[in-house]
Protein backbone atom coordinates (compact mmCIF):
# COMPACT_ATOMS: atom_id res chain seq x y z
CA UNK A 1 0.00 0.00 0.00
CA UNK A 2 1.43 3.59 -0.49
CA UNK A 3 1.19 6.45 1.31
CA UNK A 4 -1.42 7.82 -0.65
CA UNK A 5 -3.64 4.60 0.13
CA UNK A 6 -2.66 4.87 3.46
CA UNK A 7 -4.20 8.91 4.02
CA UNK A 8 -7.30 7.77 1.95
CA UNK A 9 -8.04 4.88 3.77
CA UNK A 10 -7.08 6.08 7.54
CA UNK A 11 -9.31 9.64 6.23
CA UNK A 12 -12.59 7.07 7.38
CA UNK A 13 -11.14 6.61 10.91
CA UNK A 14 -12.41 7.75 13.96
CA UNK A 15 -8.86 9.39 14.70
CA UNK A 16 -7.04 9.22 11.45
CA UNK A 17 -3.87 10.85 13.51
CA UNK A 18 -3.54 7.79 15.45
CA UNK A 19 -4.60 4.77 12.77
CA UNK A 20 -1.81 6.35 10.86
CA UNK A 21 0.47 6.77 13.67
CA UNK A 22 -0.36 2.75 15.16
CA UNK A 23 0.44 2.05 11.47
CA UNK A 24 3.25 3.51 11.51
CA UNK A 25 4.60 1.36 14.33
CA UNK A 26 3.20 -1.60 13.32
CA UNK A 27 2.60 -1.97 9.38
CA UNK A 28 0.67 -5.67 9.99
CA UNK A 29 -1.84 -3.57 12.66
CA UNK A 30 -5.76 -4.49 11.37
CA UNK A 31 -7.99 -1.51 12.28
CA UNK A 32 -11.67 -1.48 12.51
CA UNK A 33 -12.81 1.28 9.98
CA UNK A 34 -16.96 2.55 9.42
CA UNK A 35 -18.07 2.07 6.10
CA UNK A 36 -20.16 4.49 4.62
CA UNK A 37 -18.41 7.56 4.84
CA UNK A 38 -15.58 7.13 1.85
CA UNK A 39 -16.69 3.58 1.00
CA UNK A 40 -19.33 1.01 0.93
CA UNK A 41 -18.42 -3.22 1.05
CA UNK A 42 -19.34 -6.24 -0.18
CA UNK A 43 -18.45 -9.41 1.86
CA UNK A 44 -19.27 -12.79 0.80
CA UNK A 45 -17.74 -15.97 1.50
CA UNK A 46 -14.12 -16.98 0.67
CA UNK A 47 -14.29 -19.46 -1.97
CA UNK A 48 -17.14 -17.00 -3.86
CA UNK A 49 -14.79 -14.14 -3.20
CA UNK A 50 -11.38 -15.40 -4.41
CA UNK A 51 -13.06 -16.39 -7.35
CA UNK A 52 -14.65 -13.14 -8.29
CA UNK A 53 -11.64 -11.97 -7.79
CA UNK A 54 -9.52 -13.89 -9.65
CA UNK A 55 -11.99 -13.53 -12.83
CA UNK A 56 -12.31 -10.07 -12.25
CA UNK A 57 -8.00 -9.89 -12.28
CA UNK A 58 -7.95 -12.20 -15.41
CA UNK A 59 -9.72 -10.22 -17.29
CA UNK A 60 -8.87 -6.84 -16.74
CA UNK A 61 -12.32 -5.40 -15.55
CA UNK A 62 -12.46 -3.06 -12.31
CA UNK A 63 -11.27 -4.41 -8.75
CA UNK A 64 -10.66 -1.46 -6.83
CA UNK A 65 -9.29 -2.25 -3.00
CA UNK A 66 -10.41 -5.81 -1.94
CA UNK A 67 -9.60 -7.86 1.40
CA UNK A 68 -9.62 -11.02 2.78
CA UNK A 69 -10.38 -12.60 6.56
CA UNK A 70 -8.31 -16.13 6.93
CA UNK A 71 -10.28 -16.92 9.77
CA UNK A 72 -13.71 -16.01 9.25
CA UNK A 73 -12.97 -17.38 5.34
CA UNK A 74 -14.60 -14.26 3.53
CA UNK A 75 -13.84 -11.33 1.49
CA UNK A 76 -14.35 -8.09 0.85
CA UNK A 77 -14.86 -5.53 -1.94
CA UNK A 78 -14.53 -2.09 -1.83
CA UNK A 79 -17.27 0.21 -3.59
CA UNK A 80 -17.91 3.58 -3.61
CA UNK A 81 -20.43 4.61 -1.36
CA UNK A 82 -24.11 4.59 -2.10
CA UNK A 83 -23.60 1.89 -4.64
CA UNK A 84 -25.93 -0.82 -3.21
CA UNK A 85 -29.28 0.07 -5.43
CA UNK A 86 -26.87 -0.09 -8.87
CA UNK A 87 -25.32 -3.43 -7.27
CA UNK A 88 -28.78 -5.23 -6.11
CA UNK A 89 -30.35 -4.07 -9.90
CA UNK A 90 -27.47 -5.50 -11.59
CA UNK A 91 -27.43 -8.88 -9.30
CA UNK A 92 -31.02 -8.87 -10.36
CA UNK A 93 -30.50 -8.95 -13.60
CA UNK A 94 -28.06 -11.62 -14.02
CA UNK A 95 -29.88 -14.14 -11.46
CA UNK A 96 -33.43 -15.02 -9.48
CA UNK A 97 -31.26 -16.37 -7.08
CA UNK A 98 -28.01 -13.83 -6.15
CA UNK A 99 -25.65 -15.65 -4.05
CA UNK A 100 -25.15 -14.89 -0.12
CA UNK A 101 -23.23 -11.93 0.78
CA UNK A 102 -23.68 -8.20 3.41
CA UNK A 103 -23.64 -4.88 2.13
CA UNK A 104 -21.66 -2.76 4.41
CA UNK A 105 -22.58 1.03 4.62
CA UNK A 106 -23.42 4.06 6.61
CA UNK A 107 -23.25 1.95 10.16
CA UNK A 108 -21.54 -0.76 10.05
CA UNK A 109 -17.45 -1.57 10.45
CA UNK A 110 -14.80 -3.48 8.69
CA UNK A 111 -11.17 -4.84 9.93
CA UNK A 112 -8.72 -3.90 7.24
CA UNK A 113 -5.19 -5.21 7.01
CA UNK A 114 -2.55 -3.08 8.33
CA UNK A 115 -1.02 -1.35 4.94
CA UNK A 116 2.26 -4.44 5.03
CA UNK A 117 0.67 -7.71 6.31
CA UNK A 118 2.92 -10.51 6.41
CA UNK A 119 1.61 -13.75 4.46
CA UNK A 120 0.59 -15.89 8.16
CA UNK A 121 -1.40 -12.87 8.99
CA UNK A 122 -5.35 -13.49 9.45
CA UNK A 123 -6.09 -10.64 7.32
CA UNK A 124 -4.57 -9.98 3.96
CA UNK A 125 -4.82 -7.19 1.28
CA UNK A 126 -6.32 -8.90 -2.25
CA UNK A 127 -5.93 -5.66 -3.85
CA UNK A 128 -4.49 -2.45 -1.67
CA UNK A 129 -5.60 0.86 -2.16
CA UNK A 130 -2.82 2.79 -3.97
CA UNK A 131 -4.48 6.23 -3.62
CA UNK A 132 -8.23 6.65 -3.96
CA UNK A 133 -9.83 4.68 -5.76
CA UNK A 134 -12.19 6.21 -8.70
CA UNK A 135 -15.60 6.20 -7.79
CA UNK A 136 -16.78 4.01 -11.07
CA UNK A 137 -20.46 2.83 -11.32
CA UNK A 138 -18.05 -0.34 -13.34
CA UNK A 139 -16.70 -1.15 -10.61
CA UNK A 140 -20.02 -2.03 -8.92
CA UNK A 141 -21.36 -3.52 -11.84
CA UNK A 142 -17.96 -5.46 -13.00
CA UNK A 143 -18.40 -7.06 -9.11
CA UNK A 144 -22.52 -8.11 -9.46
CA UNK A 145 -21.62 -9.25 -12.69
CA UNK A 146 -18.32 -11.81 -11.91
CA UNK A 147 -20.23 -12.18 -8.16
CA UNK A 148 -23.51 -14.00 -9.76
CA UNK A 149 -20.89 -15.87 -12.39
CA UNK A 150 -18.03 -16.91 -10.18
CA UNK A 151 -20.86 -18.40 -7.61
CA UNK A 152 -21.93 -20.21 -11.23
CA UNK A 153 -18.73 -21.65 -11.58
CA UNK A 154 -18.05 -23.34 -7.91
CA UNK A 155 -21.85 -24.56 -7.73
CA UNK A 156 -20.86 -26.21 -11.05
CA UNK A 157 -17.56 -27.19 -10.01
CA UNK A 158 -19.60 -29.21 -6.72
CA UNK A 159 -22.10 -30.82 -9.19
CA UNK A 160 -19.32 -32.34 -10.90
CA UNK A 161 -17.48 -33.35 -7.65
CA UNK A 162 -20.69 -35.05 -6.57
CA UNK A 163 -21.08 -36.63 -10.00
CA UNK A 164 -17.05 -37.41 -9.79
CA UNK A 165 -16.00 -38.32 -6.65
CA UNK A 166 -12.28 -39.31 -8.26
CA UNK A 167 -10.68 -38.62 -11.44
CA UNK A 168 -10.70 -42.48 -12.00
CA UNK A 169 -14.89 -42.24 -11.65
CA UNK A 170 -14.72 -39.81 -14.59
CA UNK A 171 -12.25 -41.92 -16.49
CA UNK A 172 -14.45 -44.96 -16.31
CA UNK A 173 -17.14 -43.02 -17.46
CA UNK A 174 -15.17 -41.83 -20.64
CA UNK A 175 -14.38 -45.12 -21.22
CA UNK A 176 -17.69 -46.60 -21.19
CA UNK A 177 -19.10 -43.66 -23.57
CA UNK A 178 -16.34 -44.62 -26.09
CA UNK A 179 -17.29 -48.03 -25.80
CA UNK A 180 -20.92 -47.34 -26.76
CA UNK A 181 -19.92 -45.31 -29.25
CA UNK A 182 -17.28 -47.88 -31.12
CA UNK A 183 -13.99 -45.65 -30.41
Amino acid sequence: MTRRGVQWLSAVAEDPELCRARWADDPRQPCTLPTGRLFDVVVTNQRIGMETFDQLERRNMPIGPAVIDYVAKQTGFFLPTRSRDRFTRTLARETDTPPEYRYLEQGSYLVVPGPIPLSGDRYQWLDAPLRRPEASPLRTIALAVMFVAAADIIARADRYGERYPNVEAAYAEDSQAEAAHGR
